[in-house]
C-alpha cells in the first residue's frame, strides 16, 4: 500500500500509480504529519513528493515499511539515517527530471540576462520601454558550474552551445571527464574570481548549507549573476538580497528556497534584478511522468524481493552492472550463510576476494549481499541490502574487498574468508569459494576441500577421517531421524587421510541428532547450514 502526499508540489503522476496495480494503493492528498504518523504502520511502501516529511517519529511507527520512494531527486525531506537503521530502502529518481531541471536552469539564465520577466510585466501593464531592459549576451561569458552531476553537466553542455566558457567545480570530477565535457576544472575561488554567471547544482548537506553567503558574494566578479535551481539553503537568501541591492551582484534567478512556499515578506521578493519561480525545475509533463514511473518501478521491485537500482542508502548499482551481477547475488548470500555457519565464535573480519570477469564491474552490492547472508542466520532483527553494512560495522566487523583479475579454473571466483575474535589459525578462520556453472551457483571449496555443491535448502558439512564406515554411519543416523539426504558430496584436500562430506538434506537437524553425528569416531566437526535463514 502506498500513500502519497503533496502540498505545493504536483501530485504523483497516474502512470506511476498504474504500475503498482497488483497492490492495494492508497492515494492521500495533503496528508498531515500527525495523520501520517498514525497510519504509517499499515503500509509496506510509501511514495512521497517534496512536501511530506518522513521523519524519525514517522519511521518509528513504520513496522511494515520496506521502501520509501521520493518522486524526485532530493531526499532531504526523508530521515535517511533513521530509515537505514530500520532496514528501509530509500529511493529517488535521479534521472527522471534531469532534462526538465537542465532546461529550466538555461531558461532562468536567459531570463536573467535579457530581463525578460521585468519586461513582460511592464508590457502587460501597458508600457513600452525598450531602453529600460538592455541585457547582456551569454556568448563569450564565463559560466561557473558548481556541481557536475547529471544536471550540472547538462547545463554545461548547453552553455557550450551558447559559446560560453565553462569553469566547473566538483570534488569528484577528474581531468579526463572534464576534458570530455569541454570544461575547465577549478576551485570555488577560481569560479568566484572569473565567472560572469554562476549556477549551483549541489545537494543540500551540512557542508553545502549556506556555502554561498556574504563573504563568498564579496569575492565574486563585479556584475556576476547567480542561478539556483538545485536546493534552497545553499545560497543565503538574505545575504543575496542585500548583495543585489548593494550592487555587489548584478542579479539572481532563484527557483528553490530554504522554506517553501515563499513568505510574503521574504527578502528576495520585490528586489529589482531578481527572477523568482515557485520551484518549477521539475515541472514538466514529461518529468512528472518520469519520476513517478522510476519510483514506482523501484517500489515494485522491492515488494517483489528484487534488488533496487536507485536506492540512496545502499551500494549504488546501475542497470548495466545489475545485469552482470544479478546471477551472483544469491550465490553471494549463500556463501555468506555458509561461512557464518562454519565460523567458530564471533566474526571480527570478513575478506571478500573477487577473481576473474566479475572484477570488471562494481561489486559493492555483492559484498552487501554476502553480509546479508552472513548476518541473518545469527541475528534476530531482519538484515537486508540496506542495513547489512551498518549492522556489520556496529558489531565491529571489518570488511575488506579485494579484486584480482587472474583466476586459474573459473571465469569468475568469489572467495570469502572470515576471522573470528579467537583469531587462531584453525578454529579462528573459515573459507568458502563459489562460482557460477551457467546461471547456477556452486560452492567449489570449503576450508581448502574441493567440492561441487548446489547450495539450496540445507547442508550438513562434516570434515572427517577418510576411512570406511564414517560416511555410512552418518547416513544411518540421518535415516533413523527421518531426515532425507537428497545428495552427497565428498571433497578432498592436500592433507592426507582427510576428507569433507557435504550432505544436502530436506529437513532441519535436531540438536540430539547433530550430537550423535559429532560423537562418531573420525568426525571432527558437524556444521548445519540452513539457506532458508537468509
Amino acid at each position: 500500500m502506498t500513500p502519497s502526499s503533496r502540498d505545493q508540489a504536483p501530485p504523483v503522476a497516474p502512470e506511476g500509480i498504474e504500475l503498482l496495480a497488483e497492490y492495494e494503493v492508497d492515494v492521500r492528498d495533503k496528508i498531515a504529519h500527525e495523520e501520517l504518523v498514525e497510519i504509517i504502520g499499515d503500509y509496506d511502501a510509501l511514495m512521497v513528493r517534496s512536501a511530506s516529511k518522513v521523519s524519525a517519529d514517522v519511521l518509528a511507527r513504520a513496522d511494515k515499511l520496506k521502501i520509501i520512494g521520493r518522486a524526485g531527486v532530493g531526499v532531504d525531506n526523508i530521515d535517511v539515517k533513521a530509515a537505514t537503521e530500520r532496514g528501509i530502502i530509500v529511493i529517488n529518481s535521479p534521472g527522471g527530471n534531469t532534462i526538465a531541471a537542465t532546461e529550466h536552469t538555461m531558461a532562468m539564465m536567459l531570463s536573467l540576462a535579457r530581463k525578460i520577466p521585468a519586461a513582460d510585466a511592464t508590457m502587460h501593464a501597458g508600457a513600452w520601454d525598450r531602453k529600460a531592459f538592455v541585457g547582456v549576451e551569454l556568448r563569450g561569458k564565463t559560466l561557473g558550474v558548481i556541481g557536475m552531476g547529471r544536471i550540472g553537466s547538462g547545463v554545461a553542455k548547453r552553455a557550450l552551445a551558447f559559446d560560453m566558457n565553462i569553469i566547473a567545480y566538483d570534488p569528484y570530477i577528474n581531468e579526463e571527464r572534464a576534458k570530455a565535457l569541454g570544461v575547465t576544472v577549478g576551485t570555488l575561488d577560481d569560479i568566484f574570481a572569473a565567472a560572469d554567471f554562476i549556477t549551483v547544482h549541489m545537494p543540500l548537506t551540512k557542508e553545502t548549507r549556506g556555502m554561498i553567503s556574504m563573504p563568498e558574494l564579496r569575492k565574486m566578479k563585479k556584475g556576476v549573476r547567480l542561478v539556483n535551481c538545485a536546493r534552497g539553503g545553499i545560497i543565503n537568501e538574505s545575504d543575496l538580497a542585500a548583495a543585489v541591492k548593494d550592487g555587489i551582484v548584478a542579479g539572481a534567478a532563484i527557483d528553490v528556497f530554504e522554506s517553501e512556499p515563499l513568505a510574503e515578506d521574504h527578502p528576495l521578493r520585490g528586489v529589482p534584478g531578481v527572477v523568482l519561480t515557485p520551484h518549477l525545475g521539475a515541472s514538466t509533463v514529461e518529468a512528472q511522468i518520469g519520476v513517478s514511473v522510476d519510483v514506482a518501478e523501484g517500489i515494485r521491485a522491492a515488494l517483489r524481493g528484487e534488488p533496487v537500482t536507485a536506492a540512496v542508502n545502499m551500494a549504488p548499482v546501475s542497470k548495466e552492472v545489475m545485469r552482470v551481477i544479478r546471477p551472483y547475488i544469491t550465490l553471494a548470500e549463500q556463501l555468506g550463510c555458509t561461512v557464518c555457519s562454519l565460523a567458530e565464535g564471533p566474526i571480527s573480519h570478513v575478506e571478500v576476494v573477487y577473481n576473474g570477469e566479475i572484477t570488471e564491474v562494481n561489486t559493492s552490492f555483492l559484498t552487501t549481499a554476502l553480509l546479508k547472508g552472513m548476518l541473518n542466520p545469527i541475528l534476530e532483527s531482519e538484515i537486508n541490502y540496506v542495513n547489512a553494512p551498518s549492522v556489520a560495522k556496529s558489531r565491529g566487523i571489518k570488511v575488506t574487498e579485494i579484486k584480482e583479475k587472474e583466476t586459474s579454473h573459473y571465469s569468475t571466483l568469489i572467495t570469502v574468508r572470515v576471522t573470528t575474535a579467537a583469531g587462531t589459525a584453525e578454529a579462528g578462520t573459515a573459507e568458502v569459494q563459489g562460482t557460477l556453472f551457467g546461471t547456477e551457483g556452486r560452492i567449489v571449496r570449503i576450508n581448502g576441500f574441493r567440492v561441487d555443491i548446489d547450495p539450496h535448502e540445507r547442508l550438513l558439512i562434516c570434515p572427517h577421517i577418510n576411512r570406511p564406515g564414517v560416511i555410512g554411519t552418518v547416513g544411518s543416523i540421518m535415516g533413523e531421524a527421518g531426515i532425507n539426504i537428497s545428495s552427497m558430496q565428498v571433497g578432498k584436500s592436500k592433507r592426507e587421510g582427510m576428507s569433507i562430506m557435504a550432505l544436502t538434506i530436506d529437513h532441519d537437524i535436531p540438536d540430539d541428532t547433530l550430537a550423535r553425528v559429532l560423537a562418531i569416531d573420525g568426525i571432527f566437526d558437524a556444521k548445519f547450514v540452513n539457506f532458508e535463514t537468509i
